[in-house]
């Protein structure tokens, strides 16, 4: 049984970062494209980042570019997002996903997720 499980979120003033971590198992980790995305009160769930199986070739949505980083260390079965110069409109409940891209997300498998709340 494929598991994700997200760590990490906080409250946080604007200008700060938080790294964010889903740890998976049931998994080959390494086979794998994941993604982060997010949900705001009242929205639609909106991917984020995508980072490949291989190569670790990376893409993301353009509200985030420069901002956001998504790693993964296959060795520990572990995705990551450092989120920095974090602003009022990050505040959202941030999951992840095994699936490459925006296009198959909301059939995507997720964790239960994890509250990041952007508030001076």
């Amino acid at each position: 049984q494929v598991q994700l499980v997200e760590s990490g979120g906080g409250v946080v003033q604007p200008g700060g970062s938080l790294r964010l971590s889903c740890v998976t198992s049931g998994m080959v980790f390494n086979r794998y494209a994941l993604s982060w995305a997010r949900q705001a009160p009242g929205k639609e769930l909106e991917w984020v980042a995508s980072i490949s199986a291989f190569n670790s070739d990376t893409y993301y949505h353009a509200a985030v570019k420069g901002r956001f980083t998504i790693s993964r260390d296959n060795a520990k079965d572990t995705l990551y997002l450092d989120m920095t110069d974090l602003r009022v409109e990050d505040t959202a409940i941030y999951y992840c996903a095994k699936v490459w891209g925006p296009r198959l997300l909301p059939q995507a498998l997720r964790g239960p997720g994890t509250q990041v709340t952007v508030s001076s």
